[in-house]
């Protein structure tokens, strides 16, 4: 197999893979190399979920989605959803208890996404990108499942994610990080 870059940019790089068929023939076919990102479900004392209504240009609407943001550099994905809960929601956890991991869309990417419940949640105030445009939205589970039956949520790592907690529940396992 023969792979070369074929471009970089500030968060990935594409990489084109030539790769040999069971027919011996050579098809190319890109690759999105990302270093990975974390996704929070973030619990409010009162068993509310938080979720962001983010504006994305590249999709041309507002999506509502749970707190989430890329890796960087070597970054562990505890310390990613820590700073990305904090940055994007201004709320501090006590507890970080990884749930799961899964391959964004392994047909074109490598991007790998650790999924956190959070909890004790303090609030120190939002921190966003110059580029972000975020309104914090606190939903109780029941609401959030039935935004996803209704279409209003559309973000695949939030559905994942809701669908995951909803099928096999809330965590006891020990916590694995608590912020600083």
């Amino acid at each position: 197999m023969t792979v070369r870059t074929v471009l970089v940019g500030p968060r990935f790089r594409v990489e084109r893979h030539a790769l040999t068929g069971r027919d011996g023939a050579v098809v190319e076919r890109d690759l999105v190399v990302h270093p990975g990102a974390a996704v929070v479900a973030a619990y409010l004392d009162d068993g509310r979920l938080l979720f962001v209504e983010n504006t994305r240009p590249m999709v041309g609407r507002t999506l509502l989605e749970l707190p989430a943001g890329t890796r960087a550099d070597d970054e562990p994905p505890e310390q990613t959803a820590a700073r990305e809960l904090e940055e994007e929601t201004g709320y501090r956890a006590a507890h970080l208890v990884h749930r799961l991991s899964f391959f964004a869309s392994p047909g074109i990417t490598d991007e790998r996404m650790h999924v956190y419940e959070a909890e004790g949640l303090t609030y120190v105030g939002q921190r966003l990108d110059p580029t972000e445009a975020l309104r914090v939205v606190a939903l109780h589970p029941e609401h959030a499942l039935e935004a996803c039956r209704d279409g209003r949520i559309e973000d695949g790592k939030t559905l994942a994610v809701l669908l995951y907690l909803h099928t096999f529940g809330r965590t006891d396992a020990p916590v694995l990080h608590r912020p600083p």
